[in-house]
């Protein structure tokens, strides 16, 4: 077959060259020079030299493969994990915590064009508590797989062990394995999804079809042996509960709140417990102080604000989370806070509650961030401004409209809140002068 010359297209050589990394981007990458342009490179750290071929060759920067290292960094270390270079959830394992957080803070820091005054961090292994696993049965094998998938594929890699997962979680693996592969209904389960509760573990398993007797039967007497609250769901909507009195919770500065398995709750509950203080402590609450608390969730930050706060109004898109809000505002009988369901990319600054204005406002937005929401902050003009983000470039994007009104970075931290993954999270204090 005839091959015609495309201009888009960039063939790649397999010359062999030798490189030296100096830098590590956040998603676990060692980053080189060639050609004038930056050369990532997976597996390899500051200071390491390796033979490599180029993969792939764009305009700005190009990627290579390791063919060969010629030395090691001091901060090299042994990944903990079995399935590390494979399972797609680690990126960094290879690489020590120190280095990895001095690679995510100076990554902030140029994105921001700010220094970074804080990493604030927790324990760096056995800190998520909760894990979603995918589940395939293989009808040739008659095994069931479960795990997480392979990097930059669908595949599933059957996960033995996860040192990131808290223990309680870990050890419920083998067990859990081995109560779904002897369902008859194995073929019809789409994944399982383990959480730690302050109360204690749950489970909740998707099905495709609905499960003979047999299998609920051994499913229910599976989570009275081991524990923990089991939920079954046959859609992805329907949520049924099997077996568990209480409704999970977790603690927030002193605080209980409940959430049903499928409401987000921060994975890290160390460095969700320093970073609900950290906001507390920037915002300086007043008792006099009315403050706002977008994207609120289920209170998380708003509680804690309201313990300290003349007056606290969270408002938030899912009107779920929002009824899920009210009902741990009076569980904790907090009676100065109130919630609202409102569409944030509205001019919410036209609403009653908005009248008075406030003093602090707090934004906790999706990895989407808060841009249809900055020019109502700025409206607004409190005197403070703490923005907690999960994606690095939309932080710097929304940053853009407080500091053209006249707002100043006064702080800023990287939370380490996925050790040994390439996500990073901040937390930034605005103030006006």
């Amino acid at each position: 077959m005839a091959q015609f010359y495309s201009a888009k297209r960039r063939v790649t050589t397999r010359q062999i060259i030798t490189v030296t990394v100096n830098d590590l981007d956040p998603f676990g990458q060692g980053v080189a020079r060639h050609n004038g342009k930056a050369l990532f490179i997976n597996g390899l750290l500051p200071t390491e030299s390796a033979e490599i071929q180029i993969t792939e060759d764009k305009k700005q920067y190009a990627r290579g493969q390791v063919k060969r290292r010629l030395n090691d960094s001091p901060e090299r270390v042994a990944p903990r994990c079995p399935h590390f270079g494979v399972c797609g959830g680690c990126q960094q394992q290879h690489a020590s915590v120190a280095l990895q957080q001095r690679s995510k803070q100076a990554a902030l820091a140029r994105l921001m064009k700010h220094d970074v005054d804080e990493v604030i961090a927790a324990e760096p292994w056995g800190y998520r508590r909760r894990a979603r696993l995918s589940l395939s049965y293989q009808p040739k094998s008659q095994q069931l797989q479960m795990g997480f998938r392979k990097a930059n594929a669908a595949d599933i890699i059957d996960i033995v062990q996860c040192p990131v997962l808290v223990p309680a979680l870990e050890a419920l693996l083998p067990a859990v394995r081995e109560c779904l592969s002897g369902l008859k209904a194995r073929q019809h389960l789409g994944h399982v999804e383990l959480v730690l509760a302050d109360n204690g573990p749950l489970m909740v398993l998707r099905h495709t079809a609905a499960l003979p007797a047999t299998d609920r039967e051994k499913l229910e007497q599976f989570s009275h042996s081991h524990q923990l609250a089991l939920y079954l769901a046959p859609q992805s909507e329907v949520l049924e509960r099997v077996s568990g009195e209480d409704a999970p919770w977790y603690s927030a500065d002193g605080l209980r709140l409940t959430f049903s398995p499928r409401d987000f709750i921060q994975v890290n509950d160390g460095v969700n417990q320093k970073m609900v203080a950290t906001a507390i402590d920037w915002l300086d609450i007043q008792p006099d102080d009315r403050v706002l608390d977008l994207f609120c969730g289920m209170g998380n930050f708003t509680l804690p604000l309201a313990r300290r706060a003349a007056s606290v109004v969270g408002v938030e898109g899912v009107p779920a989370l929002v009824e899920k809000a009210q009902q741990n505002a009076a569980r904790n009988g907090l009676h100065n806070v109130t919630f609202f369901h409102e569409n944030l990319e509205e001019d919410v600054t036209r609403q009653a509650w908005a009248k008075n204005g406030f003093d602090k406002i707090l934004l906790d937005p999706a990895r989407a961030g808060a841009s249809g929401v900055m020019q109502h902050v700025v409206k607004l003009a409190p005197r403070r401004v703490v923005y907690v983000s999960c994606n690095p470039a939309t932080l710097a994007r929304d940053s853009e409209a407080l500091l053209a009104a006249g707002y100043q970075i006064q702080r800023m931290a990287m939370l380490d809140m996925f050790p040994h993954t390439g996500h990073l999270e901040s937390i930034v204090l605005f103030e006006h002068k």
